[in-house]
């Protein structure tokens, strides 16, 4: 039996351990499961028919990792192969007139392979057959609400063969692996209705196991899965803990109600189950399901170590901590802290997931419902578990239900029963969360009621002119979602047509900012930013520090193009000033100075010059000097006197009056129709510095600047230039090899 380690041989398993077991005993390590609903892997000739040429040729194929390649002979396989077939989820075969003809039908191509016998044929179909319903079920791995019930490295044995496997367990089906790392099934075990067995291991051979040094059976457990009109599969499993929890789950997606396996807790819940929550029946008035005073001694679910047992008891802890203690808003903290470690411990170990789901469905439950109400703040912190993850069947079941039966707007509770509804539904929806809940997130659940809030959040997006929205989300919102309710509110187009999105600020304070990804959940980047905060700036954060969201185009367009609107191109002006005050893009003084006038009549309209010193005159003069220091360059005002400052004014005033009449559609018409000209328009500048030992031979000093440059948004793809500017002595300089 090929395994780390020694265990109870199963009926049909047998020993081929190399250093122990006599010769003729040994197997392969390698080899895969004879059954053919298992087998997935195949090699050997086939006629095929050429593409373009329509003539039958040899050729070997193999079918491995869910490829199917062809080499002209069987020893070419280790170079490239002549050519390769993708397989996925669409594709299927087709039996041809021939008995040993099939067509092979993928995306791109229709193949014709033709066997030598037809009982070769037979086996290449059920092989492809095999592959392509793995493929089919490998979609669901992509899908964000499905996640493994339970996973592992285990040992499988079937008919004499042994592999140490990844296992993972999805809804009513058994996957296993290569190794973890793997993506591809290498098969598949249907549990609907299988009988799911611990097997009874007697040991006649301890004594031999002690004598070569080898651990001792007793900490080895073996359970049996048996398919209708199958045979026998056995998964060996290291330890009492990991036995429990395989043998719970895989007994829950067999379908088997009646089985006494798991929890006292589990065990009622699959009673419930099997009377489709029947309302009246005293399960639900089991102590069991119902709020406790006193601690737990053992956690609610079967758990696959004695380390997250502990934790699910201190996890029980936090929550009677959270449940029992008032609410009070100056010390609202201790309550944020409570919520923040009992959530991050569910995301760094997914095993407690369905722990805390069933320990606050138990503490929000008393066994007199009309005379007690059902503690606020255990649906508090029920709201906070719904938006980050969802507990795995049957517990999604249970909390169906539970909200359910709680679910109505005449009370507090129920109103937060009907939030959480709406919760299980966008989470479903847009999958798992990352990051814990950020201070924000908690603060709004426990100080007002979500129910009253389709969007319970909001944050402000700040614009380059220097106004802002308030944008309001859930938490399950992305930035794609955010996005599309900004530009709704704003009437932009889609980010992939105007270029605007998101970006953040950095939690350092330093000055860089990061382009969001759409598939972000906005929750995630709030949580994230603040923890980053806290970690960077120690003693300095005070809570009330949030993330500064942008609303900024990320590609520029080379010219004017249709469909572009009126606040977009407002935006791209504002950008475009900040940009030139910042020394960020080449403008002269005089050119700058047109620019200055050009947005300060967009902001404040026209300009008129008073005739004599008056309070308009210094209404004026102050109109000036403000869009002088709003619009025009920095480093053109830091070296100037008082009378340059005001001959600058003077000359500010003049090209702002002489724009008299002109809308403001039509200056910033006119502002990014000059902005353009530049050929390096949206480009973004980034001041560098230079690695004497790395690029350079020489000690001068360097000034680098690099342009990132992206061409037309709507092209088929981005060209990205990269120039380096360098300013030095009149001496040449090797940079990366080339002389310049």
């Amino acid at each position: 039996m090929a395994s780390d380690s020694d265990y109870a041989i199963p009926p049909d398993a047998y020993s081929i351990d190399s250093e122990f077991s006599e010769p003729e005993q040994k197997l392969p390590k390698t080899c895969s499961s004879s059954s053919d609903n298992e087998l997935l892997e195949k090699s050997g000739y086939l006629l095929k028919m050429g593409g373009k040429l329509k003539t039958w040729k040899r050729r070997w194929f193999v079918l491995k990792g869910g490829e199917l390649l062809y080499y002209k002979s069987p020893s070419d396989v280790i170079r490239k192969p002549q050519g390769q077939i993708e397989l996925n989820s669409s594709s299927h075969i087709v039996r041809g007139d021939g008995k040993q003809t099939v067509q092979l039908v993928t995306e791109k191509r229709t193949y014709y392979l033709t066997a030598d016998s037809p009982n070769i044929l037979d086996e290449w179909v059920r092989v492809l057959q095999n592959v392509l319903r793995v493929q089919t079920a490998s979609v669901l791995f992509t899908q964000p609400d499905v996640k493994p019930t339970v996973k592992g490295l285990l040992t499988k044995v079937k008919h004499g063969y042994s592999k140490r496997v990844w296992c993972t367990l999805v809804g009513k089906t058994l996957y296993y692996f290569r190794s973890q790392e793997e993506k591809f099934p290498l098969g598949q075990i249907k549990l609907w209705e299988a009988k799911i067995e611990e097997v009874d291991r007697t040991c006649d051979s301890d004594e031999d196991y002690e004598t070569s040094r080898r651990s001792l059976l007793s900490s080895h457990y073996t359970i049996v899965i048996h398919p209708k009109e199958q045979d026998p599969t056995y998964l060996l499993i290291g330890s009492k803990h990991e036995k429990d929890t395989w043998h719970y789950h895989l007994t829950m997606a067999a379908g088997v109600m009646g089985a006494s396996v798991g929890t006292e807790f589990e065990q009622l819940v699959c009673k419930l189950l099997s009377l489709d929550g029947d309302s009246c029946t005293q399960v639900w008035r089991h102590p069991a399901l119902c709020h406790s005073k006193e601690a737990i001694t053992s956690p609610l679910t079967t758990l696959p170590s004695e380390a997250l047992q502990t934790e699910a008891i201190k996890l029980f802890k936090t929550c009677q901590l959270f449940l029992n203690s008032a609410i009070d808003s100056p010390a609202i903290d201790y309550h944020v802290s409570l919520a923040q470690s009992a959530l991050q411990v569910c995301l760094t170990h997914p095993e407690l997931q369905n722990e805390i789901y069933c320990q606050l469905i138990k503490q929000t439950r008393h066994r007199q419902p009309q005379n007690q109400p059902s503690p606020i703040q255990g649906w508090q912190l029920l709201a906070l578990c719904v938006g980050l993850f969802l507990p795995q069947h049957p517990y999604i079941w249970l909390l169906k239900l539970f909200l359910k039966k709680n679910a109505d707007i005449r009370t507090e509770a129920g109103k937060y029963a009907i939030y959480c509804q709406r919760c299980v539904e966008r989470t479903q929806q847009n999958g798992d969360r990352e990051a814990k809940p950020s201070r924000m997130e908690i603060l709004s659940i426990l100080l007002r009621n979500p129910y009253h809030h389709s969007l319970p959040f909001s944050i402000p997006v700040h614009f380059m002119n220097g106004t802002y929205q308030v944008v309001g989300f859930d938490a399950s919102t992305t930035v794609e979602e955010f996005l599309c309710t900004l530009n709704q509110d704003l009437g932009m187009r889609k980010p992939s047509q105007s270029g605007f999105t998101l970006f953040s600020d950095d939690p350092s304070g330093k000055d860089y900012e990061y382009c969001l990804q759409g598939n972000i959940k906005i929750c995630d980047i709030i949580s994230k930013w603040e923890q980053a905060s806290k970690e960077q700036l120690p003693g300095k954060c005070d809570g009330t520090r949030t993330v500064r969201l942008t609303y900024k185009n990320r590609l520029s367009f080379s010219a004017q193009v249709r469909g572009e609107t009126e606040r977009e191109k407002l935006l791209l002006m504002y950008q475009t000033n900040d940009k030139i005050i910042n020394g960020l893009f080449p403008v002269n003084k005089e050119l700058a100075l047109e620019l200055a006038a050009l947005l300060a009549q967009v902001e404040s309209g026209d300009y008129e010059r008073p005739f004599q010193a008056t309070a308009g005159q210094v209404k004026s003069s102050q109109a000036v000097k403000q869009a002088l220091e709003k619009f025009y360059p920095k480093r053109y005002r830091e070296d100037c006197t008082e009378e340059q400052l005001r001959q600058l004014q003077q000359r500010l005033g003049s090209r702002w009056m002489a724009l008299r009449g002109h809308s403001a559609s039509d200056c910033v018409r006119i502002y990014l129709t000059v902005a353009r000209k530049w050929t390096f328009f949206g480009a973004t500048l980034f001041p560098a510095k230079v690695r004497n030992v790395l690029y350079c031979n020489v000690s001068h000093r360097l000034l680098c600047i690099i342009l990132i440059i992206s061409g037309t948004y709507i092209a088929p793809s981005i060209y990205t230039a990269l120039y380096i500017y360098i300013i030095h002595s009149h001496q040449s300089l090797t940079l990366k090899g080339h002389t310049i």
